[in-house]
């Protein structure tokens, strides 16, 4: 009965082990979700009550990371984030958030990613959505 029930779990975990995606993040898909996250956080930034009076002047952040402007686009962006002086709104976790994680998609696309990517498009106007 022992060796029957130990068949019986090792048959229904096989198929289970073998379906589960292994493969590590790439940098591609690293810095293709960060820059979803980052896009989506910067829209919820411009609705929500708490930043969208500080927020309501800042452009809208879409980020595609096929589009070579996108490095000029995030320095930009830093630099408005990080020149932000109302109080109300600078220094609230998730503008902070925006402005770290932003940082950190820059850092990871110019160094930690530079010969991984490649950019197909050189449309500065299309990430002025």
């Amino acid at each position: 009965m022992g060796i029957f029930n130990c068949l019986l779990l090792l048959s229904s975990l096989v198929p289970l082990v073998l379906n589960y995606p292994f493969s590590p993040p790439t940098c591609y898909s690293k810095v293709l979700s960060m820059s979803r996250e980052l896009t989506q956080l910067a829209a919820h930034l411009k609705r929500d009550h708490e930043t969208s009076y500080c927020m309501a002047h800042m452009p809208d952040l879409y980020l595609d990371v096929h589009n070579s402007c996108v490095m000029y686009k995030m320095r930009t962006y830093i630099s408005l984030v990080e020149g932000l002086r109302q109080r109300r709104c600078a220094y609230t976790g998730e503008v902070r958030k925006l402005g770290v994680t932003l940082r950190q998609l820059f850092i990871f696309m110019s160094q930690k990613c530079h010969g991984d990517l490649v950019f197909t498009i050189h449309d500065c106007a299309a990430l002025e959505r």
